[in-house]
């Protein structure tokens, strides 16, 4: 019994090492992904009206962090505006952003589109972010958002 016990606790260690954010104080200047430089981003409260005439856009967007993804940091929510965000993926898994992002600015470079988010999507971010079951529950229908697919990440702003 031993045994087992010690096997599934060396198995799980590495698990559980992984499956949470980066170290890391995010640092202006830090970057996540490919290195993206500063220049010509645009802000974020921008990207609406650029969507509006076009399925999709490329370049580099400024915004504020909001929220990073408790669990491995697979995702951030940036601020638009006061009541609007944008829900960013890391392109192939491939980076992960630490906690300690969420109240500095950043410059994304990457690929943005307004995207319907399923309930079922919606409460696993929901749960991702250690939501209550009341605001997990409280989803009931799919939502529209700004939606991008970051190559890269770079703090700028603490």
């Amino acid at each position: 019994m031993r045994k087992l016990i010690l096997a599934l606790a060396v198995i799980a260690a590495p698990v559980l090492v992984m499956a949470q954010p980066p170290a890391g104080n995010a640092n202006i200047g830090d970057y996540y992904g490919d290195k993206v430089e500063s220049k010509n981003a645009v802000p974020l409260m921008e990207l609406p009206k650029k969507l509006e005439s076009t399925e999709s856009v490329e370049g580099k967007f400024k915004g504020k962090v909001l929220d990073v993804c408790a669990k491995k940091g697979c995702w951030v929510r940036l601020a638009i505006d006061d009541s609007t965000t944008a829900f960013v993926k890391m392109k192939d898994y491939a980076f992960f952003v630490p906690m300690a992002a969420v109240g500095k600015t950043v410059v994304i470079e990457g690929t943005s589109k307004v995207k319907t988010v399923s309930v079922a999507e919606q409460k696993h971010y929901a749960e991702d972010a250690k939501k209550s079951k009341e605001e997990i529950d409280a989803i009931t229908k799919p939502k529209k958002e700004y939606s991008i697919m970051a190559k890269g990440i770079v703090v700028v702003e603490k």
